[in-house]
């Protein structure tokens, strides 16, 4: 049987958004080091002047010196996300409830250094959060955002009516952000049995046991932008 035709991937940003994502993800860097080395004494002025960059170019990308970490705290559910959103690359039908396990082991195990040392960063960010309430509110924020992308996905995936669909994304979102956050609070590897990878799978097991919606198997995609099964008009 001839493997099933896939959707057609999204355009890859220009070369202007690259650019701009990159340079936002570097003064992410700059700024996290900063806040795990000094907390909320950090100034706006002080991350763009170690950054290299202007302070009208800081404000530019971001409202405010918390916003700055945005890219680096979003990076791993960014990654999970986008890598439920791609079509499965063969015949077999997972239950989805796997597949979210799979992204999830993915996304938050670092596949090289720079990736390792994004997660060291957040893991110091997390620790500097208990003193900085707005720092906090940045990270709660990036959860609430990534659990909104997540619900569309999840629709497509199982099928399921709104409700059924609002809890499964909330449950597997809560479960991403524990399994960071409990990762933090010690001194385990990133890419070891405790790093935030390997927490995430029991997490979002427990988290998730209630939904039956997550047991069934991934809907297949029939290559048209539809999944089999759903309906047309809607």
């Amino acid at each position: 049987m001839p493997p099933a035709p896939r959707s057609t991937p999204p355009p890859r940003p220009s070369l202007t958004e690259r650019r701009k994502a990159e340079t936002q993800l570097e003064i992410a860097r700059t700024a996290a080091a900063l806040f795990t080395e000094r907390g909320a004494a950090v100034t706006a002025e002080e991350i763009a002047r170690t950054s290299g960059v202007a302070l009208r170019t800081f404000y530019r990308y971001f409202r405010t010196k918390e916003d700055a970490v945005v890219p680096l705290l979003a990076n791993g559910v960014r990654e999970w996300l986008d890598d439920l959103a791609v079509p499965p690359a063969g015949p077999e039908a997972l239950p989805v409830n796997e597949v979210l396990e799979r992204a999830a082991r993915r996304a938050l195990t670092p596949a090289d250094e720079p990736a390792a040392e994004a997660l060291r960063w957040t893991r110091g960010l997390l620790r500097a959060m208990p003193d900085d309430p707005a720092l906090r509110a940045v990270w709660h924020r990036v959860h609430h955002d990534s659990e909104e992308a997540l619900r569309p996905v999840l629709a497509r995936l199982t099928g399921a009516n709104p409700w059924a669909v609002r809890l499964a994304a909330a449950a597997a979102n809560t479960a991403m952000r524990i399994a960071v956050e409990e990762w933090a609070a010690g001194d385990a590897a990133p890419d070891g049995p405790r790093g935030p990878g390997a927490l995430a799978v029991p997490t979002l097991r427990a988290l998730t046991a209630g939904l039956p919606e997550l047991d069934a198997p991934r809907r297949a995609y029939t290559g048209n932008g539809r999944e089999k099964g759903e309906a047309r008009g809607r």
